[in-house]
């Protein structure tokens, strides 16, 4: 064991955009004050210049100076440490940007399989070289301009903007001109081709569908060393306290990453963004739970009325014509993301299964690979050559059942053996998550609009509420089964921050309201947008209006440029239709513009909201685990998908003042007073007993106890005794928080 203090309670920070370990340090006392004890950063390793993530790392091994560099982090890490609170990383171990800023993949051009690298990245060396899908035009025109400069690591070929590392001797005595650059072009370890080129093939796996972003064959002894050398080195030095690994289905083989993780790290607490669908459990891996994304699922649907659900269900069939279910709009969505955006994966799987299963008709053969990909439920199995889950074993029977089609059970083979094929099982267990994140969150949820409010990572738009008693046997199994997992209810990921989120719960709560609303919006004219679009744009206007915002038009017209381009029905990102964008951008404006004054129904739904987002924070703070709070979400947090949920916080006036609304001040002060009874009690959190009685929406109670001593919730409940903390809502509710046994 080490002196490690214990992580109670994280503030996940985004860092760049501004944001770096000095503007981080500035913030600790007042993170200390709200009770947090670890800091929880964004990755902070040496990105693509310019990242507004930090995702595209470029180099694992260095600190990015942009953030403050090695220098900055360890001053940061050493203030943490002086208020007591510690540090945890996100750690990025399944790709890395496919630029050639990135020095391990820059040597890989150079010098092709000789690199010392090349067994870095997932490369399929067999088609001729490493296609760089990054032109804009013809091969021919780029070439005819090219220029051979020298720089201090080698030669490199300039192509306008675009300068790529030669071959060592490749460009000696090449001459000049459009033949000469051919020749040189035709002598390298790479192939140039047109950007559009990556939907048919790509000798590069890649993260989901961005080419951008090269997978790592960290399942390799030395990758494995060379990724987490800079890591490793931060925590020998005592200056981090835990990690969080992110896309962990992303790996070749996550238990055995795992393993070897932990095998290094020692008792150094380990989460892992893992995103569990249905009543998919965790599996048996050496770390302390997922990052909670079923938390946040499980809240809002115990905070959602069904029989509201069901009368919005009605108006908006009736409103839009649209039918079927979520599972009839995910089904189609799958096929229309493996002919398109995840076409080369499936290309790449077809030629896997070629060579596994001898030869065979590509035709057939690709049908069969789409079918059983398309048919899978879950974002993956975990077969990894040992003695196979009955779990993983049962979902592909399941799998092969549902495709019914020639060829699948032998695919199916391949995957769960005997006669199991490594290289098809491998990739075939990545592209599942890949697909069901494309289809699922970045495709359906944009076209089932019926109740945004269930249109979450890891939620199931047809599962958009539980009962009480279902939701208190799911609280009782996380204090067995994810004592130490995160909770959280908003993330960098999420489609929306957790107060626009409940503003949505809201609507079933009062349908009728959402009705009037709906009603109101109808009478603007909206020609050329269809119903259903603009049903998604009511919801998104009233998660994100807030009186007095300036920004929210501009911020509301890019998220539903961005939602309609995800939905991929009238538009993409790689083929926008600029005038369906512009009709609803205009009916977006209009929108706005009428409601500066907003329909009387809106107040009723947002005050609605407020009470069902402290719940949503109580409840959060009610279950084991450690709660997780996303930067400025102590306030009031009102924000869209991601650029938006990424907008600055006003870390001053927050940490002068407070927030400035009564509704944030009620946020903060909560947030505040559970930690505080967390530290003081944290045998009831972590191990206490779990009541829940009452009805999903309220009114709810919810009780944890142990030995004498209790904390009880009351959502539009009555409770005896003086509450600890209190917010009375009039009309639109209540919630408050009770103590027993001890001094409140």
């Amino acid at each position: 064991m080490t002196d490690r203090m214990p992580v109670t309670a994280t503030y996940r920070l985004q860092l760049r955009g501004g944001v770096g370990f000095a503007e981080a340090e500035a913030i600790l006392p007042y993170l200390r004050g709200l009770g947090i004890s670890h800091l929880f950063l964004s990755p902070v390793q040496t990105a693509r210049e310019g990242s507004t993530h930090g995702y595209d790392i470029t180099d694992p091994t260095e600190v990015d100076p942009v953030l403050g560099g090695r220098t900055g982090f360890s001053r940061l890490a050493a203030a943490a440490r002086a208020q007591g609170m510690g540090l945890i990383l996100d750690v990025v171990p399944n790709h890395m940007a496919f630029d050639v800023a990135t020095p391990w993949l820059a040597d890989v051009m150079r010098h092709g399989e000789g690199s010392r690298f090349a067994r870095h990245f997932d490369i399929d060396w067999g088609g001729g070289g490493l296609l760089l899908p990054m032109l804009e035009g013809d091969l021919a025109e780029a070439l005819a301009d090219a220029v051979v400069e020298e720089a201090p690591e080698g030669p490199m070929l300039r192509l306008g903007a675009l300068v790529l590392p030669l071959a060592p001797g490749s460009a000696e005595g090449i001459g000049t001109g459009p033949e000469a650059m051919q020749r040189l072009h035709d002598a390298q370890h790479w192939r140039l081709r047109h950007w559009r080129s990556e939907e048919r093939r790509l000798s590069h796996r890649r993260f989901f569908n961005v080419t951008q972003l090269i997978g790592v064959r960290v399942e390799e002894a030395q990758v494995f060393e060379d990724v987490h050398a800079l890591i490793f080195e931060l925590i020998a030095a005592g200056e981090v306290d835990g990690l969080r690994i992110d896309h962990v289905d992303g790996l070749a083989d996550p238990a055995g990453y795992l393993a070897q993780l932990r095998g290094r790290v020692g008792d150094l607490p380990v989460w892992v963004e893992k995103i569990l669908t249905g009543d998919e459990a965790l599996r048996d891996w050496p770390v302390q739970g997922t990052t909670g994304y079923e938390a946040a699922r499980a809240i809002a649907q115990v905070l959602t009325r069904a029989q509201g659900v069901a009368a919005l269900d009605a108006v908006w069939r009736r409103a839009t014509g649209f039918e079927g279910d979520f599972g009839q709009a995910l089904a189609q969505a799958k096929q229309d993301v493996l002919g398109a955006d995840l076409r080369a994966e499936v290309t790449a799987l077809v030629g896997l299964a070629c060579a596994a299963l001898g030869d065979q008709d590509r035709a057939p053969l690709a049908a069969a690979v789409r079918a059983l990909l398309a048919a899978f439920p879950r974002y993956r199995t975990y077969l990894d050559g040992g003695e196979a889950h009955p779990e993983d074993l049962a979902l592909m029977a399941g799998t092969v059942e549902a495709a019914q089609v020639e060829l699948v059970p032998a695919l199916a083979r391949l995957v769960t053996g005997p006669g199991a094929d490594a290289g098809f099982r491998t990739r075939f267990q990545q592209v599942t998550g890949a697909l069901t994140a494309k289809a699922h969150e970045d495709t359906a949820e944009f076209r089932f609009n019926r109740y945004l409010a269930a249109n979450e990572v890891g939620s199931d738009p047809d599962e958009p509420a539980i009962s009480a008693n279902a939701f208190g046997a799911w609280f009782a199994r996380r204090i067995v089964e994810a004592p130490e997992a995160m909770v959280l209810t908003s993330s960098h990921d999420t489609k929306r921050a957790e107060d626009a989120r409940m503003r949505l719960v809201a609507m079933s709560h009062a349908p009728e309201d959402f009705a009037a609303v709906w009603e109101a919006a109808e009478a603007l004219p909206g020609e050329g947008v269809a119903g259903n679009l603009r049903w998604y744009i009511v919801q998104a206007w009233l998660a994100v209006w807030e009186p007095g915002r300036a920004d929210v038009p501009e911020r509301l017209a890019e998220h539903v440029r961005k939602a309609m381009r995800e939905a991929k029905e009238v538009t993409t990102h790689t083929e926008p239709d600029e005038a369906a964008e512009a009709a609803a951008l205009g009916w977006t404006s209009a929108l706005c513009a009428a409601w500066e004054t907003p329909p009387a129904e809106v107040a009723v739904l947002h005050a609605r909201g407020a009470v069902l987002s402290l719940a949503q924070m109580a409840l959060k703070l009610m279950l084991p685990g450690v709660p997780d709070t996303y930067q400025g979400t102590e306030d009031g947090a009102f924000h869209l998908t991601d650029p938006d949920n990424r907008l600055p916080v006003d870390f001053a006036s927050l940490a002068a003042g407070g927030p400035v609304t009564a509704f944030g001040q009620a946020k903060t002060a909560l947030l505040r007073r559970m930690l505080a009874l967390r530290a003081d009690w944290p045998e009831v959190f972590a191990q206490g007993d779990v009541r829940v009685t009452g009805e999903a929406g309220g009114p709810l109670e919810v009780v944890r106890s142990r030995g004498g001593m209790g904390v009880r919730l009351g959502i539009d409940a009555e409770g005896q005794g003086e509450p600890v903390w209190s917010f009375d809502g009039g009309d639109a509710g209540n919630v408050a928080v009770w103590v027993e046994g001890g001094a409140g």
